[in-house]
């Protein structure tokens, strides 16, 4: 039964669940330290689709590279640099935080596609993920998503073209019920939020949709303004595993994106322990 104090597509991952997460590894379980190593995410660049980030925040620790946003005109959607940094709302810099706190060494480059009330289009954030996949960063973090049909075709081809273009998206499942885009695709590491209160716990879901399951309700968050929020969603879920996914692509450069998802499912928590 769904709990509606839990974001959508998180009952895998509630106490009661985590039995139905077992299953027989193929190859054990990995070892983090051959995992992520000690690069810290050295020579990657996490591109974060969002609200923007805020440049000068101290939990940022001053590794954003660029700021860009979108423009939508008569000629269509546009990323263009953005004169003037910053977050609209919070949720990127949100983002952001988690991501450095993790990677602290990965560069971080900001896409604004989201407005002052945290809404976007879908063309704005379709035009963003087709310019981030054409730019080659390493990760991608989607904490947002879009429930579009209209558009969920053109987000299928984006995300096979970035699992093609060796870009790996991580995208956080819709805080509300039903499908959304590009996160249910099998391309993208789809997250949802687990309630332990640790960072580096996180789980394999062996029955998808969503497939992982991480730190994601009451997460101590850098906000806007350099303050500090707690808060709770997918949305905070899917950076733990953009910020893993960066140390594994500066560890492993040559891991392609479903050797990296496939190393992000070994290192996984066992439920038992």
């Amino acid at each position: 039964m769904t709990d509606p104090s839990r974001p959508a597509w998180s009952d895998a991952f509630t106490p009661d669940a985590q039995v139905s997460l077992l299953r027989a590894r193929p190859f054990g379980t990995m070892d983090r330290h051959l995992a992520f190593g000690e690069t810290k995410g050295r020579g990657v660049t996490v591109a974060i689709i969002d609200s923007g980030v805020e440049p000068d925040h101290p939990a940022v620790g001053g590794r954003l590279v660029r700021s860009l946003h979108i423009v939508l005109d008569d000629a269509g959607p546009r990323v263009v640099d953005d004169p003037d940094p910053g977050d609209l709302v919070g949720h990127g810099t949100a983002c952001a935080g988690i991501i450095h706190g993790i990677a602290p060494a990965a560069a971080l480059v900001s896409i604004r596609v989201l407005g002052a009330d945290n809404r976007g289009a879908g063309p704005a954030f379709a035009a963003a993920l087709d310019w981030a996949i054409g730019e080659g960063f390493e990760v991608v973090n989607l904490s947002l998503s879009s429930r579009s049909e209209a558009l969920a075709g053109r987000f299928h081809e984006l995300a096979d073209e970035a699992y093609f273009a060796n870009t790996l998206l991580v995208g956080a499942a819709n805080n509300v019920a039903g499908p959304s885009y590009p996160s249910l695709f099998a391309a993208v590491v789809s997250v949802a939020a687990h309630d332990i209160a640790d960072a580096d716990v996180w789980f394999y879901n062996p029955d998808p949709p969503v497939e992982f399951g991480a730190h994601g309700l009451d997460v101590d968050v850098a906000w806007r303004g350099g303050t500090r929020i707690r808060a709770t969603g997918n949305s905070f879920a899917a950076p733990h595993l953009a910020a893993r996914a960066a140390l594994i692509r500066a560890e492993h450069p040559d891991a392609s994106p479903f050797e990296v998802k496939t190393i992000l499912a070994a290192t996984a928590d066992d439920p038992r322990t």
